[in-house]
């Protein structure tokens, strides 16, 4: 049988990547307000320092350090007020010993100042006169041009994801755009006559489609574009035309349902029939996800990706292969797993690598602890009281109480 002719994950991994690496990913520039959450496609570089003047931390007087020396509450020291520095402006002169200029928080130091003094530690004399308190060193109260970032300095590297702090950054050295990895676009498609959406009226052996929700929010976390949602009957003409259509606009098309060896399941036949590199996986040596099938098509540059019919498996595939694939192609930080105490043994399956998904804890030694939520990959409910999974290799009897595991979020 062609399904029992099943690939490891690594392997499949390995084809999929094979396929697509001579295309790779695309780019494209974005304005910064739309740039949250996009990985960066080149190195930025500083056009300018931040800040591009020596400026002030706090409300207070420009001085000469060596002007406030000795100086206390009761022995204050003297300085002539001869100006007030204005925002956004540069001052209008410079100050000589024995003089200060009152300064707002951000405002430019002027010419012959090198501290400034707080206005709590300062008394207005008269007009033009104020006593000082507190002497303050050279450099007080003061950040100098470039100490955030220096001219020419690289200050994000590509394959950064964009938060919120970097699109700040962004806007600080002046950049109004920037070049970021163009998001996969995905078509999802459900196939199935027993299936309904969530707002039909249930009857007896229906099931609501849960495949094209948990796989569009899925892709959506990973940053893709969805092109569109299908549900299809189990015709084999409409799916390939759906299929064919979507390859047009999608780098992706992922079908739920119809990879295994029924009657009725012609996933493998229409990928077959339409990827220009035929079938690259028939079957995945992992627990659960075997009936998942891989295919690739040159000429549109489109992955297509026969998914299992029960949903946490076919999300979790999902995440195996095309999140992987994303993640090394993209050039973005890598997903790190947590390590955690396995609370309970946990058998595996012969010949076949294990998909366990787990809840962590804390446990009251401090230790985080990953407590294994048993259950048929069918039932959903078992993935929303999951916070990741584990993989127990398929050359390994299963994993002890007490071992250290690595848990992948989903």
């Amino acid at each position: 049988m062609k399904l029992l002719q099943v690939d490891t994950v690594a392997r499949a991994r390995e084809k999929l990547k094979k396929a697509v690496q001579a295309q790779g990913v695309k780019r494209r520039r974005v304005p910064l307000e739309e740039a949250l959450g996009g990985i960066l496609a080149e190195d930025v570089y500083a056009k300018e320092p931040v800040p591009g003047f020596d400026r002030s931390t706090v409300d207070g007087y420009a001085v000469r350090s060596a002007d406030t020396a000795g100086a206390s509450d009761s022995v204050p020291v003297f300085l002539r007020i001869t100006g007030e520095i204005e925002m956004g402006r540069v001052p209008e002169h410079g100050i000589l010993p024995g003089e200060c200029m009152y300064i707002p928080t951000g405002g430019m130091i002027p010419e012959g100042a090198d501290a400034v003094v707080m206005i709590e530690y300062c008394e207005l004399f008269s007009e033009t006169e104020t006593a000082v308190c507190h002497s303050v060193p050279a450099g007080g109260n003061i950040v100098r041009a470039g100490d955030d970032v220096q001219e020419g300095e690289k200050v994000l590297t590509k394959g950064t994801r964009l938060r919120p702090q970097e699109v700040g950054l962004l806007a600080a050295v002046g950049e109004e755009s920037v070049t970021v990895v163009k998001p996969w676009s995905v078509t999802i498609i459900a196939t199935g006559d027993e299936l309904i959406t969530p707002g039909d009226r249930m009857e007896p052996g229906k099931v609501r489609n849960i495949n094209n929700y948990g796989l569009e929010a899925i892709a959506r976390q990973m940053g893709f574009d969805i092109n569109g949602c299908f549900l299809l009957k189990d015709e084999r003409g409409l799916l390939e035309e759906t299929v064919r259509s979507a390859m047009q606009q999608s780098d992706i098309v992922a079908v739920s349902g119809g990879s295994s060896k029924g009657k009725k399941d012609e996933t493998a036949s229409v990928i077959g029939t339409l990827a220009s590199e035929g079938i690259l996986t028939q079957g995945l040596a992992l627990k659960p996800g075997k009936p998942t099938i891989l295919g690739y098509d040159v000429p549109t540059g489109t992955i297509l990706l026969g998914l299992p019919g029960h949903p946490s498996a076919a999300m979790i595939v999902f995440q195996l292969l095309i999140g992987w694939l994303w993640e090394d192609l993209s050039g973005g930080k890598k997903s790190w797993p947590v390590p955690a105490e396995l609370t309970v043994n946990v058998p595996a399956a012969p010949g076949r690598a294990v998909c366990q998904t787990v809840q962590l804890l804390r446990g009251e030694d401090g230790r985080t602890k990953a407590v294994p939520v048993f259950g048929r990959s069918g039932l959903i409910s078992i993935l929303t009281k999951a916070d990741g999974y584990i993989v127990i290799p398929e050359n390994q009897e299963g994993l002890k109480k007490g071992e250290m595991v690595e848990v992948f979020l989903i």
